[in-house]
Formats: structure tokens, C-alpha cells, sequence
């Protein structure tokens, strides 16, 4: 598949009515294993599936739900109302699962992602406490990530984390890619094959960012302008990306591959920038554990 900045962008299909507001299917991205969509349901609404031979995360990004499944019910799942106001609660699902999101309040929204697999692993809730929060960069490429399904979580294959990028800064930066599998005499993974997505959400209306993808011999070179709820593919190479002044950036990646793992390269031609970094942006963190009240 030849990928341009036409086919790495998945515009919203937001209507702002209930249903699905973003989607991708592995068959239409050209690979082998991400799954993505984003859900919107009123309270009293409900959606049911099932998840066959796919490993499921299921990430509240607002609102309140209980998720009953034939591998165990998960209630009152969730508690910030958006994803600038708290930290995440997320479920994992494993293959040959049934479950049914019953939304317990107005405008509820939950993004998953499903990859097939061949193993089984436990129902699992994820809460803030289990979200380990980093301030990655310095300067004006200072960002927040929280580890939602981190490497080393109890999964096949799936890798998702949560990252905040404030007004004017940069993210994914330097820019990195993981798109070899290569291990050293050990075993230790030095570089991961991964696909990602990211999934796009801004502080205020009117918000965007831009992101490059590209890679080394440049047949692949593509700058997309991202907003509310657009998806980018990153196939393979680098991906840096920028927020738009006066806007923050939320982006949700979901990402799977030849290892859970978030092993990466640099681009050699930055990475000399990290030697620059003095502080951190001090408006990080966008969001903590003391935005809502605690359950």
C-alpha cells in the first residue's frame, strides 16, 4: 500500500449524535493487527459485542458506564467528564468475550482498539492509580503521557497511552520511529515493529495540529493537519507532531506489533536536540489525580 497524506488522515465521522464517531479497520490502514473506533452513547444507551479472536481495550475518554462481560462485570467505570479534566479509567477485554457498555451519564465516550490474538489473558480494570504520569521533553517539546496500557501490562499484544501537548509545544519529539524488530545478544528488544494511531482531541473548539510521518528513503513523506476526533495512521517511520497556539492537544495511541513494547529509534538528524533541554514546560501536567473527586 502506498500511503499519502490522504489515506494516514481518518477524518471524525462526528455527527454529534450517539453511535461511532471514529473508526479504522486494519484491512482499509494496509496492516496486519489495529483495530480502532470511538463510541458515543447517552445515558440508558447501550452497545453489545463481542470480541472473538481479538484482545480488546476499551479507554474511557468521559462519562460514567457499567461494562458487564461473560469474563466478569466492571461498574461505575469511569469519573472524569472529558479528557482535560482527570485521569483515565480503561477495561481490558480478552478474545471470545461477550460484553454489553451501558452509559450512566449524558454524552458518555469510550475509544477501544481490538487485535487479534491466539492467547488468553484475564478481564482487567484499569483506574488512575495504575496510570503511570511522565513529562517527557523539555522547552517547548515538553509533553505528558499517561501509561494506560504500558509495556508490561498483562496483554498480547495491545500498547495504548494518553498524551498532552500544551499550546505551541511539540510532541513526539525528537522524532522517533519503531517500524524494525531488532533484539540484542540478550534478547531485550531494541526496536519494536509497531503500528499506531493517533486519535485526536483539542481543549477548546476551533483546535489542530499538524504531524509529519515519514521514513528514511522518503516514500513516505506526508504533513496532516489533525482536529476534533481525526485519527492519523502512522504506517511506519518518524512522526513528530505540533499543537496549534493557544490550543492543547490530546492524543490517544493505540499501538500493537511485533512485541508490547514502545522500543524505538530516533531520527538521527534530531536527536541532538534532547542535549538542549534545560526544563520543563511548567503548565505540565495538564491533568492529575486531584481534578475529581477520588472513588
Amino acid at each position: 500500500m502506498t500511503y499519502t497524506a490522504e489515506n494516514m488522515l481518518i477524518r471524525s465521522l462526528d455527527s454529534g449524535r450517539s453511535g461511532v464517531f471514529a473508526r479504522v479497520r486494519a484491512e482499509d490502514a494496509g496492516w496486519d493487527f489495529l483495530n480502532m473506533a470511538a463510541l458515543r452513547l447517552n445515558r440508558g444507551e447501550t452497545f453489545a459485542d463481542v470480541t472473538g479472536d481479538y484482545e480488546n481495550a476499551l479507554v474511557i475518554l468521559g462519562g460514567v458506564c457499567d461494562i458487564r462481560s461473560s469474563k466478569g462485570d466492571f461498574l461505575r467505570v469511569g469519573r472524569r467528564p472529558n479528557v482535560f479534566s482527570g485521569m483515565p479509567y480503561a477495561v481490558y477485554l480478552p478474545r471470545r468475550t461477550s460484553f454489553e457498555i451501558e452509559a450512566l451519564t449524558d454524552g458518555f465516550e469510550v475509544a477501544s482498539c481490538w487485535v487479534p490474538t491466539d492467547r488468553d489473558y484475564p478481564a482487567q480494570l484499569v483506574t488512575p492509580k495504575d496510570c503511570p504520569v511522565e513529562l517527557r521533553g523539555g522547552g517547548n517539546a515538553s509533553r505528558q503521557i499517561n501509561g494506560i496500557f504500558p509495556p508490561g501490562f498483562n496483554c498480547h499484544r495491545i500498547v495504548a497511552v494518553e498524551v498532552y501537548t500544551p499550546s505551541g509545544n511539540w510532541s513526539s519529539y525528537p522524532p522517533h520511529k519503531h517500524d524494525v524488530h531488532r533484539e540484542d545478544a540478550l534478547g531485550n528488544v531494541l526496536e519494536a515493529d509497531l503500528e499506531e494511531i493517533y486519535f485526536y482531541k483539542f481543549d477548546r473548539p476551533g483546535g489542530y495540529a499538524y504531524q509529519r510521518v515519514y521514513n528514511d528513503d522518503r516514500s513516505i513523506d506526508a504533513v496532516m493537519m489533525a482536529q476534533e476526533h481525526d485519527a492519523v495512521l502512522v504506517p511506519e517511520g518518524y512522526h513528530p507532531v505540533v499543537s496549534a497556539h493557544g490550543y492543547t492537544s490530546y492524543y490517544l495511541n493505540f499501538l500493537a506489533g511485533s512485541a508490547q513494547s514502545l522500543a524505538n529509534s530516533d531520527d538521527p538528524a534530531y536527536a541532538w536536540v534532547k542535549d538542549t533541554w534545560t526544563f520543563k514546560d511548567p503548565r505540565l501536567p495538564i491533568v492529575d489525580m486531584g481534578m475529581e473527586p477520588r472513588k
